[in-house]
This record gives C-alpha cells, structure tokens and sequence, in this order.
C-alpha cells in the first residue's frame, strides 16, 4: 500500500533520507520511532508529496506519488503535528469544505458525521471558530476531518500533541479499528508506549536510514534485548552513547 523505493533527500550537504525503502502492507499500522532530525518528517513529507525526493520513489496504493499526486491524494489523509485548519471557520463549516473537497455528497457528510463527531466529543465545539479552540480540540477536528472521505492510507505526524488520556484513549482506538478494517496506518511519534501499544511493526530511522524495522519481538532479537522497546530503542540508535554513559555515571 505505501513503498518507498531507494528514498533519499538532501538539503545542501545534509542528507536526511538515504536510500531508505520499505514496504507498508494494506491494513498494516506501522509506527516510526527515531530521534530528534532522524529522517521521520522528512520522510513523511516525501510520502505526502510535501516535498520531492532528491532521488527514489514513493507509491501509494499503486501510483507513483510525483506522476500521479492527484491519485494518491485521494486515497490518503495526513495529519501533521500542527494541522493548518481555516482559522474563522467553524469545526462543522470545515468538516463540509473538506468533504467537498474530496467528492463527497451531502448525504455521505452527514452520515460520516454523526459517526464521527460524537465519538471525538466534538457536539459542543461544531459552531464555534476554531481560532477559539484549544490545541487539543484542534487536533480533534483535524483528524475527524481526515477521516470523513474514509482514507485508505493514513498519515499521522505525532498524533497525541495537546490530547488528554480521555482522547488520546479514542484517537487510538478510531485508528486501529480503521487499522483492522483496512486502512494503512503510518504513524511517526515519540512516545514509545504509543508505537508498543498500537503498532504491527516499528521502524526505528537514524541519521536518515532505518536501523531496524519488525515486531516488538523482532526488535528485540535485531537490537540483543530482551526488555521494553525503550531499551532496543536506545540500543540501536546514537543515543544508546548517552544512554551508556549516563548510566556509567550514575553507578556508585
């Protein structure tokens, strides 16, 4: 559903996606875990066709994301960690823009909504600016907004920004029934109880290239742990340095 191809992009002399390929399946929810500048926006931003490839390819359910963006548009959501949402609209006029956006009737925006909506807690918020509303709710509306046109590739960047527990609790659970039903999830964060809990596999990226991708248990094995996926997170990547020496450090 989502393949990315020898992938790589550089700024200048920085490279900040080399060569990476990877093969995301239908209804898979794959998680990337990586470090501040590791390549995990850069590379979402590649798959979303944000920006272009320096080399590589990208494909999303079958078409190629620079010769067929407007495809691939259709079958994909995003959800960046700071949604740009129009501000002097309300939360129910920008449900309907961006159903309109994507084809859909009348009938199907409303129906999508009253799915949707009272599961986001969204019913006292529909009528308000959203230039009033606090981050949380924001992300709310984003990610409902994603979701209306019934994606079948999923973008999330840092998806649990500014929720509660009460709504980070149904964000991960629209998403992995989504997940379950058919949808591609492909989610970069860096809360790793979030990657332990939702994902099928984990792709941990450093330096631009992923240092392991697998299960929790393969995880484990590819890094020599036998612990929680913060210590295989730590072992295979540069910070497993400050990890080790922070805890020579601390030893009496």
């Amino acid at each position: 559903m989502i393949e990315l191809i020898n992938l790589t992009k550089k700024f200048g002399d920085l490279t900040a996606v080399n060569n990476v390929s990877l093969t995301v399946r239908k209804g898979e929810f794959f998680a990337v875990l990586g470090p501040n500048a590791a390549g995990k926006t850069t590379t979402i931003k590649m798959i979303t066709g944000l920006i272009k490839p320096t080399s590589g390819a990208v494909t999303v359910a079958g078409y190629d994301v620079q010769k067929d963006p407007i495809e691939v548009r259709r079958r994909m959501a995003y959800v960046p960690d700071f949604p740009f949402l129009y501000e002097k609209l309300t939360p129910w006029e920008f449900f309907r823009f961006t159903g309109q956006l994507f084809g859909m009737s009348e009938e199907a925006i409303q129906a999508s909504s009253r799915k949707l909506i009272p599961r986001f807690n969204l019913e006292e918020f529909l009528r308000k600016p959203i230039e009033g509303l606090s981050h949380g709710t924001r992300q709310r509306v984003a990610i409902v907004s994603a979701l209306m046109h019934e994606p079948e590739v999923f973008i999330i960047d840092e998806p649990m920004v500014g929720l509660d527990p009460h709504h980070a609790r149904v964000v991960k659970d629209v998403l992995k029934e989504r997940s379950r039903e058919g949808m591609t999830v492909f989610l970069s964060t860096h809360q790793l109880s979030v990657a332990e809990e939702m994902a099928d596999r984990i792709g941990i990226i450093d330096q631009g290239r992923f240092a392991a991708i697998g299960t929790l248990d393969e995880l484990r094995q590819q890094s020599g742990s036998d612990g929680m996926l913060e210590h295989s997170f730590l072992m295979l990547t540069r910070e497993e340095a400050n990890f080790t020496e922070e805890r020579a450090a601390s030893a009496p």
